[in-house]
Formats: C-alpha cells, structure tokens, sequence
C-alpha cells in the first residue's frame, strides 16, 4: 500500500508566536492510521505548543490542518473532538469524587424524558468501552481510589467514547510503576490494531524503539526530521534534538576553586532517590534535566522547605540540620526562586523597600531605620548589578522582567550568603529583542561570576544546556528524582548531557 494514500493527519508549515518567542517555526508533521508516532525534543522545542494547535487549545498563526484529506479550521478543544482529536495530559483531568462512568460521559450524559441520566445506558456503555479495551474496573468507585494506571484508562476510556481517531498521549509513563508501563504498552498495541493513530510524547528513549512506529524531532520550534524508528539509534536522537555545539554566547567568569563548602549525601524525599554531590568555594554548579528531573526539589530540600527522609547535608565540613528556610538562612544558603513573581519580590513595594527588607534590623539605630544606611547599601546594589529604575522608590511590578530578577539577586545578596541556590535565573525575562535578552542574560551570568569571585559557592538550575555550559564549572544530571551524570567543564557536549537527562 502507497504510505502516503494511509495519512490520517497532516500539519503542513505550522507556525505560532508568543510575544519576544517564536513557539513554532514553520513546522510539518504527519500520522499514519494505526501508528504510533513519537514526537521528540528538549524542553521548549515545540512539542507542547504544536500539540495544543492540533487540540485546540491554542490557534496557529499561520499553516494547514489536515484530516482525512479534508482541511479542516480548529478553533477550540470542541472542534478537535469534531474531528476526532484528543488529548491525554500528563495531569490527568478528571472529577476525583465522581466514578468511572460519570467522568467517561461527563457533560454528555445520555437521557431519556429530556432531561433525566440514563444511568442505566450510562454504565451500559461504559462497560462496553472497557471491554474493547480489555480492561476490568469498577465503574461505581470514586476515581480518587484508583490508581494512576487505571485513572489514565479512565481518561482514554473517555477519548474513545468521543469517537476519537487521533489520541495524543503526554509522557503517558512519567507516573506509571514498571508492571503499569507493560500494561499501557499492551493497551496502545491493541488501539493499534483497531486503528487509532496515536502520537506519543516521551523523554524515556528507550520506550520509543518498543512502542513506537516513527519519531520526529523539533529543536527550538523547527522541524528537525521524521524517519522510522528502526532507523534510529538513541545516539542518532539525541544529536537531532540536541544540534551541533553551539558557540559560547555568553563570558565565563574564570574563578579559582576553593575548598568543598556544601556536601549533600543520599538525599532522599518522596520526589529525590539518594542524591548526592559537593560544592566547592568559587564553583557553579549546574543541577540540570529535563522539567520533573527533580532539580528544584533537590533545592527546596536543601533551603529546608520540604522535609528530608533520609541523607546529609554538611556545610564547611559540618553536617547541620535544616528543617526550615530560616535555619537554612542562618546557615548561610540562599534561594533564589524560579517564581519570583510570587514567592521573590512584594511587587508594589519599592526598589529601595524590596532590597532592604530582609536586613533591616542592621540599619536600625534605636529603634528607628536609618535613611541614610539604608539608601547607601541599596545605591550600592542597584549600581553594581545595573538595575534600571527610575529611582529606588519605584513600584518593582513596573520594572522590567530582568530587572526585577536583579532586585531579588540584590535582596539575597544584601544577606551575604556563602550558598546561593538560583533556580532558572534567566527564564522568562520578557524584553523584547532576543540581542535585549543576551544582555541581560550576560548581566546575570556576570553577576554569577562575581559571587563566585568572592569565594561563595553557586548553584544554578537550568534546563537549558547553551546556558549549563556558558557559565557552570561543573554539571550534575537528574533524571526522575535521581542523579544520572556528573560532567566537567572540559567535557561538556549538549549529546553528552541530553544523554544523562534522558536517563543514560
């Protein structure tokens, strides 16, 4: 058979953008009736918005639709599942307190005498759902009882009764035990065999060889390639998705390495499996991997926010107890968080107001602030990292994305910590032209450098590997709450570390 006459889907020259990003950039892809189709790439490749085009969540602005050789215009989640698309989230979207049945044919009930549940055909017909898919449940149970394996069969359980021809699955495993990822993959060959055609995205490479059909690779919003996947060795994927080296773009701040000054051994939490590394005087590290890898956990446990269940944390050879942010702080660890809009700054407090707040009580004299102390140490802040503000009594929600980062580096540093942990510093900076965004991404980095200069030590968490080896001395890789590599500056390669977050 011609493959080609056996194409359910086609995207052709998709493009989206969001203000200071370009999301997608012309991208094509297709999917065959009864395949199942791996899309591949790091974080922010693309795979999300292109999926949410295809599902209606978000509109296209520009490109074509394709289903059955007939375009068609999605506007809206409705219209996907006109055209028979849906779509299974990792956050699964179910009603907790509402059984199987209920959630399977939520707002479209069948009735009988108008406006009356046909409970009866209801429970009916979801039986016969579970049947085709070989599954057995109970119906009347609450789904806050089940497992996650069998409320993600609820939720495709829900995707067939709306007549569905194209599922998408987002990283179906990430939850799943090794027992519940078997029984997935035998539910995905028996829709197979009836011929839905699902696309599945994954970062387990070593799941797309035994499930999967073809794969394609976005990197950066642009189509990298399709080829069958007995074409493609986990090498071969890793270089599309990760490209050639890429050129430093940004300075590195050449700092002698002291001694060892933090030392987190077998840490383990509900989210974390035994991690352990060190940190040394005049080091960044980069704790990096893919979103859900546990790099901002790792954090959180060491600044004392979630409880530690087993391992060590020392600090210039002394092993201390952290049980909270406040004890964290007397031990000298800073924490800058990745949500600085809601957990870094008080957005309509000033400059001044922000930077000074955690050390007032050094700028007292009796029992008043002294206004001269106080504008002399933020003047000072506000000049060394380059803070521009109209002046210090201006509102921080009316400075720019990079500058209110700076506001808070400036709050942490009036601490003086030895430890500063920063969790994605540089995302979600909205200036506008992407030259804008190197500046102050250099500002930043060189703000890094300086901390390290001063023989503090620096944690970075990026999920951005141009930005890992700018600017760190050393990487460690997570993969699912565990470390999975450790590479030095000298070794670094974006195969080399996409290979450890994927779990290598």
């Amino acid at each position: 058979m011609d493959q080609n006459s056996d194409i359910i889907l086609r995207m052709k020259h998709i493009s989206k953008s969001y203000p200071g990003v370009k999301a997608l950039s012309d991208v094509n892809f297709d999917l065959r009736r009864g395949e199942v189709h791996a899309l591949l790439g790091e974080n922010g490749a693309g795979k999300s918005t292109l999926m949410k085009v295809l599902s209606g969540v978000v509109q296209a602005d520009s490109g074509e639709i394709i289903i059955d050789g007939k375009p068609v215009h999605i506007t809206d989640v409705s219209d996907a599942r006109e055209c028979g698309v849906s779509i299974i989230h990792q956050e699964l979207n179910l009603i907790s307190e509402m059984d199987a049945a209920q959630n399977i044919f939520l707002g479209r009930e069948p009735k009988i005498f108008g406006n009356v549940i046909d409970s009866k055909r209801m429970y009916r017909e979801a039986a016969d759902i579970m049947r085709r898919l070989d599954f057995s449940m109970d119906l009347k149970i609450p789904v806050k009882n089940f497992s996650v394996a069998t409320r993600q069969m609820v939720e495709i359980a829900k995707a067939l009764s709306l007549d569905t021809n194209i599922l998408i699955m987002d990283e179906p495993t990430a939850p799943l035990t090794s027992v519940e990822i078997n029984e997935l993959f035998k539910l995905i060959r028996t829709l197979k065999e009836r011929g839905i055609s699902i696309i599945y995205i994954s970062h387990r490479l070593e799941e797309i060889p035994e499930i999967c059909d073809r794969a394609t690779v976005l990197r950066d919003g642009h189509y990298i390639g399709t080829d069958d996947v007995k074409n493609l060795d986990r090498a071969t994927i890793i270089q599309m998705m990760a490209g050639r080296v890429l050129k430093e773009l940004f300075p590195k701040t050449e700092v002698p390495i002291g001694e060892t000054l933090l030392e987190v051994n077998n840490l383990t939490t509900p989210l974390l499996q035994g991690v352990s590394f060190t940190v040394r005087r005049g080091e960044i590290l980069a704790l990096t991997g893919l979103i859900g890898a546990g790099r901002t956990e790792t954090a959180r446990a060491i600044f004392g926010i979630d409880p530690i269940q087993a391992g060590t944390i020392a600090i210039g050879g002394k092993a201390v107890s952290i049980r909270s942010p406040a004890e964290a702080i007397r031990h000298g660890i800073g924490f800058l968080t990745e949500d600085r809009k809601a957990q870094g700054f008080v957005p309509d407090m000033s400059v001044k107001e922000n930077i000074s707040l955690p050390t007032l009580k050094s700028m007292q004299k009796s029992t008043v602030i002294s206004s001269r102390r106080e504008r002399a140490v933020v003047d000072r802040h506000v000049k060394e990292l380059r803070i521009k503000t109209p002046s210090t009594g201006q509102s921080v929600r009316f400075l720019s994305g990079g500058n209110q980062q700076k506001v808070v580096l400036a709050k942490w540093l009036n601490l003086d910590p030895d430890i500063i942990i920063l969790d994605e510093p540089t995302r979600g900076i909205d200036v506008g032209a992407k030259t804008e965004i190197y500046t102050i991404k250099t500002e930043i980095y060189t703000i890094m450098g300086d901390i390290a200069r001063r023989g503090k030590a620096v944690i970075i968490i990026s999920s951005e590997m141009e930005e890992v080896m700018a600017i760190s001395d050393r990487a460690v890789v997570l993969f699912e709450g565990r470390k999975t590599g450790e590479v030095e500056r000298r070794e670094y390669s974006q195969e080399l570390l996409m290979h450890y977050a994927m779990g290598g």
